[in-house]
């Protein structure tokens, strides 16, 4: 199982309305392309001293690295732009691609 994580630093003013955009709009869009069976959404509990803002964790799961890649290729560039067009930096995010071991 391959996990693709997305941690976002959402502005407190608009942690509300991103999070219901992001399970309303951006989510389903992402799992419509078919690249990923399942996801979660996290809210970190623990904060830096000098956060000020609040953070979620997005993972989508898929079966396959080449899954992985067909997302990145032909629908990513996409959806980030879409979420950068709402959002500019006022949510910033840092993803990574993680492999099950165990």
């Amino acid at each position: 199982m391959i996990l693709y994580n997305v941690t976002c630093n959402v502005e407190k003013s608009m942690a509300k309305e991103w999070l219901e955009w992001m399970l309303q709009s951006h989510i389903p869009e992402v799992m419509e392309t078919g690249c990923f069976q399942s996801y979660k959404v996290f809210k970190l509990l623990t904060q830096a001293d000098d956060d000020e803002g609040v953070n979620y964790v997005i993972q989508y799961t898929t079966n396959s690295i080449d899954e992985y890649e067909r997302y990145q290729k032909d629908f990513g560039p996409l959806l980030r732009q879409k979420t950068l067009e709402r959002y500019g930096e006022s949510v910033l995010a840092f993803r990574s691609l993680l492999k099950e071991v165990v």
